[in-house]
C-alpha cells in the first residue's frame, strides 16, 4: 500500500465510521423529543422512562461522535494540505457554523440530561428539541462542504489561482440542497429501522415489551416515512448529477457508451478492461427517465468523456446498486408495515413484521455508507470536480500506511466500546424501568390495537 491508497484508505474509513455516529446524533433526538412530548401530554410514566433510556444512547453516540468528528478534521489538513491550503477559505464557512452548531448541541444537551426535575417541564423538552435542530444543522452544513467539492462555487479559477472568493456562494452551491435533502432522509431512514429493530427483537423475546413497543412505534413511523420520501429524493439527486457530473452517472450505471433511449441496469457484474457489463437486467428508457425526466433523452456514456476522468466504474456501479437494492426493500417494508396500521392489526401478534424491522436493522446503513461510496468514489479522480486532482492534493510526508493502521486500530475500538455501552444500556431496562416490566403482553395487544 503506497501513502496515496492510505491517505485514501485512512479518509474513507474515517468518513464511514463518523457518518453512523453523525445520522444517529441527527435523529435520536427527535425520537426523544417525541417521546418526552407524549409523557408531557399523557402522563404515562413509560414515555418519560423511554425519554431517559433514549438521551443516554443519545450521549454515548453525541460522545463517539465528537471524538471521530475532530479526528477527522485533523486529518484533513494532515492527509490533504494542498487541498486546505486553497479550499479552507474558500469553502471554510459552512465547517466553521458546523462548529457553532456543535457547540449549542453540546450545551442544550448538557442542559436536558441534568435538567430533570430542575427545570421548566417545557423548557425541558425545548432543550431536547434544540439537540435536534442543532444536530440536524450540523450534519446539512457538512453536506454543503462536500457538495463544495461536487460542484465548486464561490471563486473564480484564473491561471492556478483561486481569486474573487465569495463564502456565501461557495456554500450554498449547486449541489447542497439535493445532497443535504437525501442525507437527511437517508439519516431518518437508516437510525429509524436500526432503532425500530433493536426495539423489536426486544419485543420478540418479550423482554419489558410494553415499554419496547411503544419505542418501537415512534422510530418506526419515523423511519418509514423517510424510507417513502427516499425514492424522491433519489430522483431530485440522479437528475441534479446527470447535469453536473455526467461521468459519476456513467458510472453508476457503468454506462460505457452514449445511448438513445438509455436502459436503466439493475445488477450486472462490470468487466473494466473490456467495458462490458454481464448479466444485467435492463429497463428500457428508464435511465433516460432519470437523468432528464424523458425516456427518449440521450445519457451521456464514458465513450464521451476522457478516459483519465473516468471514476473506478465497478466500485461506484456496485455501490449504487446496494444503495438502491436496500433503499427499495426498505421501502416494501414501509408499505406494509402503514397497511397494518391501516388495518388497525395487533404489532405484538405480527411477528413476521417484528423480524422484517429485525433483519433491516443494518440495512439502512449497508445503504448509508453505499451511497457516500457512490458520491466520493464517482467524483475521482477530483477532489474538487474539475479543479484539483485527488494525487495532487495528498500530503508528500511518508509513513501515511502507519497512520492508517494506528486509526484503524482506535476506530475498532471505539467500536467495541460503544457496542458494549449500548448493550449494558439494554440489559439495564428492567432495572432501570421497572415499572413498566410489570404491564403484560395483553395490555400491548391492546395498546397496539388502539
Amino acid at each position: 500500500m503506497d501513502d496515496f491508497i492510505a491517505a485514501r484508505s485512512q479518509m474513507a474509513l474515517s468518513l464511514g465510521f463518523h457518518i453512523i455516529f453523525s445520522c444517529i446524533g441527527m435523529v435520536m433526538p427527535f425520537f426523544m423529543a417525541v417521546s418526552h412530548y407524549k409523557w408531557l401530554k399523557t402522563g404515562e410514566e413509560v414515555y418519560k422512562n423511554l425519554t431517559k433510556a433514549w438521551s443516554k444512547g443519545v450521549a454515548i453516540f453525541f460522545a463517539t461522535g465528537a471524538v471521530s468528528g475532530t479526528m477527522l478534521s485533523f486529518e484533513l489538513g494532515l492527509l490533504w494540505p494542498r487541498f486546505m491550503d486553497h479550499a479552507g477559505p474558500i469553502f471554510g464557512m459552512p465547517f466553521s457554523l458546523e462548529g457553532t452548531a456543535f457547540f449549542i448541541e453540546a450545551i442544550a444537551l448538557g442542559f436536558f440530561l441534568y435538567g430533570w426535575n430542575k427545570l421548566n417541564r417545557w423548557f425541558h423538552w425545548f432543550t431536547g428539541m434544540v439537540v435536534g435542530v442543532s444536530g440536524l444543522a450540523s450534519g446539512i452544513l457538512v453536506v454543503a462542504a462536500n457538495a463544495w467539492m461536487n460542484s465548486p462555487a464561490g471563486f473564480d479559477f484564473v491561471n492556478g489561482q483561486y481569486l474573487n472568493i465569495d463564502p456565501i456562494q461557495a456554500m450554498f452551491n449547486k449541489a447542497w440542497f439535493t445532497q443535504a435533502l437525501h442525507m437527511c432522509l437517508a439519516a431518518f431512514t437508516a437510525t429509524g429501522f436500526a432503532v425500530a429493530g433493536v426495539h423489536a427483537l426486544m419485543i420478540l423475546r418479550n423482554r419489558n415489551a410494553y415499554f419496547h413497543l411503544k419505542a418501537f412505534k415512534i422510530a418506526a413511523v419515523f423511519a418509514c416515512i423517510a424510507a417513502l420520501l427516499q425514492p424522491l429524493s433519489g430522483d431530485i439527486s440522479a437528475k441534479d448529477v446527470a447535469k453536473r457530473q455526467p461521468a459519476k452517472l456513467a458510472a453508476m450505471e457503468a454506462l460505457y457508451k452514449t445511448e438513445k433511449p438509455a436502459p436503466l441496469l439493475v445488477g450486472g457484474i462490470v468487466n473494466e478492461k473490456d467495458k462490458t457489463v454481464t448479466g444485467a437486467i435492463k429497463i428500457p428508457g428508464a435511465l433516460s427517465f432519470l437523468a432528464h425526466g424523458n425516456f427518449n433523452a440521450e445519457v451521456r456514456g464514458l465513450d464521451q468523456i476522457p478516459e483519465n476522468d473516468h471514476p473506478p466504474v465497478a466500485i461506484t456501479h456496485y455501490a449504487f446498486q446496494i444503495m438502491v437494492g436496500i433503499g427499495t426493500l426498505l421501502l416494501l417494508i414501509s408499505l406494509i408495515y402503514f397497511f397494518i396500521l391501516f388495518k388497525k392489526k395487533s404489532l405484538t401478534e405480527k411477528r413476521w413484521l417484528l423480524k422484517l424491522f429485525v433483519f433491516a436493522i443494518p440495512l439502512g446503513y449497508l445503504a448509508l455508507e453505499a451511497g457516500w461510496v457512490v458520491t466520493e468514489v464517482g467524483r475521482q479522480p477530483w477532489i474538487i470536480y474539475g479543479i484539483m486532482r485527488t494525487q495532487d492534493a495528498v500530503t508528500p510526508m511518508p509513513g501515511i500506511t502507519y497512520s492508517f493502521y494506528i486509526f484503524s486500530a482506535i476506530y475498532v475500538s471505539l467500536s467495541i466500546i460503544v457496542t458494549f455501552l449500548l448493550y449494558r444500556q439494554i440489559k439495564m431496562v428492567p432495572v432501570l424501568y421497572h415499572k413498566t416490566d410489570q404491564i403484560n403482553l395483553t395490555t400491548d395487544r391492546e395498546d397496539a390495537h388502539r
